[in-house]
């Protein structure tokens, strides 16, 4: 069975409505039809199997739909469907269980707030190539965060000058660099002259140091073939990771994608807040991240601590604890990607949120690339913050041996800069 928890609210009866859901999702129309009998509807059926109640709330999710009531009763209900009548297919399921229900009318409030899968799925798809433990291996980091930064297209930086900071963070000891999710092949700078400056830079390096450092590239295409082309030239050029946002080239993009890739495949999520935003409607990150993850995902973009953006911490926390949590089986986690507005000083909170593990991706932007010192002193004062968290060493006090955290401190502390 697969099991979905819609979060349903309503001027009428919760109960009525679950019912409502089951049928229309499933076996349920608005008249008889040819053929239509008990047999086949026990067999393909959804049904209603659980129902809690919520505290009610006198403000409707959907204002509009309210038909001038002033109470809504709310409810998380548990509805089953038959593998038999799903099957395997992402698309099946995001249309069956998810798509239509919120098309129904009655609601003034529906979200979609977990999601349990049969083991039939993880058979059925291939899951992260890479994860956790690739990430790790490709970037010969060990016992602390993979530390990264992000190249903005906001810069307007030509692929020559890219290159040049590219150099300057690798010679600082960066782990990861990436595109930023905007940056995919603009006239000023395409992947193609991109690639060919960067990975040079990149090699050298690793000729000599014996580290290599991980470089994605924004190879995002609405056409599946375009995109593998841009696939091939980064693998070519001897790149091991590429940005793809998700939420655009869909279902079918990642999934021809994800069969013929030998890249790392690091998604950014952007567009998932139009489906979440509203606390009544939409998707909750938990449910939405396994499709993902399930077509093979190895590293997966969240927030952080005291973002930049709208998402309070604890959204965040359970998009941590959502992608580390296994699906099937300990390989099929994606390793979370910590960013949006991070700089070093939000480490210690990190550590403690994520219940002290360091098996992630910490992604600084502007807390590495406008660190007063330069892009290779920020990297070394994220270091140093990672340093001093993981050994229980509170930031002031590292930072009084340690200029470049001290400089990170003075800037970005307590909302001194964005």
């Amino acid at each position: 069975m697969i099991r979905l928890t819609y979060r349903i609210e309503t001027p009428g009866s919760v109960e009525a409505m679950a019912t409502k859901i089951a049928s229309d999702q499933s076996t349920g129309t608005f008249v008889a039809l040819p053929g239509e009998t008990e047999e086949l509807k026990a067999r393909v059926a959804a049904r209603v199997v659980a129902i809690r109640h919520l505290p009610s709330t006198d403000r409707a999710s959907f204002p509009d739909e309210a038909g001038g009531a002033t109470h809504f009763n709310r409810a998380d209900v548990d509805i089953e469907f038959p593998i038999d009548a799903v099957g395997t297919d992402l698309s099946a399921l995001m249309t069956i269980a998810i798509g239509g229900v919120f098309s129904i009318k009655g609601m003034t409030g529906i979200r979609i707030v977990d999601m349990k899968l049969p083991q039939d799925f993880a058979a059925a798809h291939p899951g992260p190539q890479f994860g956790v433990p690739g990430s790790f291996a490709l970037t010969g980091v060990k016992d602390r965060p993979i530390i990264g930064t992000i190249v903005k297209p906001a810069l307007g930086l030509r692929p020559h000058e890219t290159a040049e900071m590219v150099g300057e963070l690798i010679a600082a000891g960066v782990d990861f660099i990436k595109d930023d999710e905007k940056l995919m092949s603009p006239a000023y700078s395409p992947l193609k002259e991109r690639v060919a400056a960067i990975m040079p830079k990149i090699l050298d390096h690793e000729q000599k140091t014996g580290k290599k450092v991980m470089y994605a590239f924004g190879i995002s295409h609405a056409d599946p073939d375009e995109m593998m082309r841009n696939h091939d030239l980064v693998a070519a050029a001897g790149g091991n990771c590429a940005v793809v946002n998700i939420n655009s080239i869909g279902f079918g993009g990642i999934s021809f994608l994800r069969k013929r890739s030998s890249l790392v495949l690091h998604a950014h999520r952007n567009g998932w807040d139009i489906l979440t935003r509203h606390a009544g409607l939409g998707f909750e990150f938990s449910v939405w991240q396994q499709f993902w993850r399930l077509l093979g995902i190895d590293q997966f973009q969240i927030n952080g601590i005291r973002v930049k953006y709208w998402e309070p911490d604890e959204s965040f926390v359970r998009s941590y604890k959502a992608v580390t949590t296994p699906l099937f089986f300990e390989g099929d986690v994606a390793l979370p990607v910590i960013g949006s507005g991070q700089w070093g000083g939000q480490a210690p909170d990190t550590i403690a949120a994520t219940g002290g593990s360091t098996d992630l991706l910490y992604l600084c932007g502007g807390g590495i690339v406008s660190h007063p010192g330069g892009p290779g002193a920020g990297v070394k004062a994220v270091k140093q913050a990672w340093e001093a968290s993981v050994a229980g060493i509170p930031l002031e006090t590292y930072a009084k041996d340690h200029a470049e955290l001290a400089q990170s401190i003075d800037k970005f502390a307590d909302g001194k800069a964005a």
